[in-house]
């Protein structure tokens, strides 16, 4: 896979504004926040797409919702509701190419988005 604006902010090349960091996940704020709190999820291992998730990665996509909910509540959304938002290749809106969760909150969300 090539590299990411994801991979080199792994990598440290790319400063973010960290949220949380573990061995398997990285989250820090979005650059172009579409809510009060836009948080952003991303496993260190670079997987292109849902579509290219495998069942060894089940794990995986479990602890980032895990992690989205951790940060929800240490951010001060929980309580009042929050969104998470995968997309999914061009038409899904994914602009990077390295799954990412979307945590947003902080404000009354629209549905549908817009």
């Amino acid at each position: 896979m090539p590299a990411t604006i994801f991979s080199k902010i792994i990598a440290g090349e790319i400063p973010c504004k960290k949220v949380y960091e573990d061995n398997q996940i990285l989250a820090f704020h979005d650059i172009k926040p579409q809510a009060p709190v836009h948080v952003l999820i991303i496993p260190k291992v670079p997987i292109a797409t849902i579509d290219d998730l495998e069942p060894a990665d089940e794990a995986l996509v479990g602890r980032l919702v895990l992690v989205a909910q951790r940060i929800a509540r240490e951010l001060g959304i929980a309580e009042s509701g929050y969104r998470l938002v995968f997309n999914c290749r061009d038409h899904g809106g994914q602009e990077v190419h390295h799954i990412h969760l979307h945590l947003l909150g902080g404000r009354q969300l629209a549905w549908p988005p817009g």
